[in-house]
């Protein structure tokens, strides 16, 4: 016990933080930041890709199929009807594989291409672009919202102040009733809303997700991004040397200064400079606030608005675009990007399996589901028939959107007599419950307990369609 664990001695570790930003906004988190306007490619093709995204969501509610809203999540009713299907909480696995399928394709596109979901699909960004483009054209530009904001209150403040917010709850209200009409009728949802004929619910829950809309998009924007939601704190754990995000190539754009545009890109080289002039605009086109230059940052969602900016500075420069470019870690290096890589792929096989899986889920899926409930008084009664009856109750459940007759029959029971209706008409997305009784001799039986099955089966198919049945077990109960 005489003997010492050996020390190795360490030096402390010195922590070296980001310069803090140039730029006149002075962000700080919490603080206001003022998003300037920015054009270019890939903001043109977010705003196209934004509009998709909002017409597919406004429009989706509205369409009809088969005389009924095509899309509608019943909660009330407990069934979500997406055009000929009809779900029920029997069927939550599919919501399960629907989830796993989701979750794997944004590992996937993460892995590939950073977080190009949040710049360029995730409702937070949309909207919150939306409620900029208005505040912008009503405030007016970056440096004159600065300016209004350091104003003392006046009447020409009050009126645009007034007509933004005013505007903004307009685009909320419409999102919150747009959003809650995939839950209930939408037609008389709005109807209903603007009449006050409205539900306790339909209303609270338009008024609710007013609110948030309004609250997120237009209040706290970026610190939805950054402190809230978890999606920004794991994506790296994600990304690799491969993956294509926002990035600054330091190496060219260093030592970065201001210059007159009249001295030549080589003159600039010469002194010693790079090709960033230092223009700060990357920083104010940032709907996070965060200056790229400082390298990869949680904060950013790969909106590419800085590579924009960056490119139309480049373009009055006269000097190469991609300064700031959608670019991998092994290419800033000077190597090359390996598109094709074992995570990747790892993430393309387990995508196409749980796909495939989905896609045999619903292929397999029948729209038929039936329960024997026994009755709960008395396992067997003897008539006056000197027969042994069992009462049972059939819930046929019709799964699909069109009303069918079924036949009942039942397998494995010699000698038996059927008392009730064999044949049974079920409303399209409805449980009808159907009481029968069944007897038989007892000379007939030769256990206390026999096996049987019920069978239920579809009458009226289409021609070409295949007959639906579904086979239930069941005893018949004697002493």
């Amino acid at each position: 016990m005489s003997e010492r664990i050996p020390v190795k001695t360490i030096s402390p570790v010195k922590v070296h933080k980001p310069s803090p930003s140039k730029n006149d906004n002075g962000y700080q988190p919490r603080s206001r930041i003022y998003v300037r306007a920015v054009e270019g490619t890939l903001e043109t093709f977010r705003r196209f890709f934004g509009l998709i995204f909002l017409g597919i969501f406004a429009i989706l509610p509205w369409l009809q199929f088969n005389g009924n809203q095509a899309i509608l999540f019943d909660i009330g009713a407990q069934r979500f009807n997406i055009f000929g299907l009809t779900l029920w909480p029997q069927d939550l696995t599919l919501l399960a594989w629907l989830l796993i399928v989701a979750a794997f394709a944004l590992f996937f596109i993460t892995t590939f291409a950073g977080r190009v979901w949040c710049g360029f699909m995730c409702p937070q960004t949309t909207w919150t672009f939306i409620f900029i483009w208005f505040e912008e054209k009503i405030e007016g530009a970056r440096n004159k919202r600065i300016k209004l904001d350091q104003r003392k209150m006046d009447f020409d403040k009050f009126w645009r102040k007034t007509l933004k917010h005013f505007s903004w709850v307009m685009v909320a209200l419409l999102t919150s009733l747009t959003f809650v009409g995939y839950f209930t009728p939408i037609d008389m949802l709005f109807i209903d809303f603007f009449t006050f004929g409205a539900s306790f619910w339909a209303t609270l829950s338009v008024v609710f997700f007013t609110f948030c809309t309004y609250g997120n998009a237009g209040w706290m924007r970026e610190i939805m991004c950054t402190h809230i939601c978890p999606y920004a704190r794991f994506q790296s754990a994600m990304f690799d040397k491969d993956t294509f995000t926002v990035a600054y190539d330091s190496s060219r754009g260093e030592k970065r200064g201001p210059r007159s545009r009249k001295t030549s890109r080589e003159q600039n080289l010469e002194k010693g400079l790079g090709d960033c002039i230092d223009c700060n605009l990357c920083v104010q086109v940032c709907p996070t606030g965060i200056d790229i230059r400082n390298g990869l940052q949680y904060e950013c969602i790969n909106c590419g608005a800085c590579v924009d900016a960056c490119n139309g500075v480049m373009d009055k420069m006269n000097y190469p675009k991609g300064l700031i470019s959608f670019t991998s870690e092994h290419e800033l290096a000077g190597g090359k990007t390996h598109i094709i890589r074992p995570k990747l792929v790892g993430y393309a096989v387990v995508l196409l399996v749980m796909v495939s899986l989905l896609v045999f889920e619903i292929a397999t899926r029948i729209p038929l589901e039936v329960d024997i409930i026994r009755d709960r008084n008395s396992l067997y009664r003897e008539t006056n028939d000197g027969l042994v009856e069992n009462v049972f109750t059939l819930k046929v459940l019709n799964k699909s959107q069109t009303p069918r007759t079924y036949q009942i029959i039942v397998e494995g029971l010699d000698g038996h007599r059927f008392i009730g209706e064999t044949q049974v008409y079920v409303q399209g997305g409805e449980v009808l419950s159907h009481p029968l009784s069944l007897a038989i001799d007892p000379y007939a039986l030769e256990e206390t307990v026999t096996e049987f099955y019920f069978n239920v089966q579809t009458l009226d198919m289409p021609e070409g369609e295949d007959i639906i049945e579904v086979r239930e077990p069941s005893k018949f109960i004697y002493r």
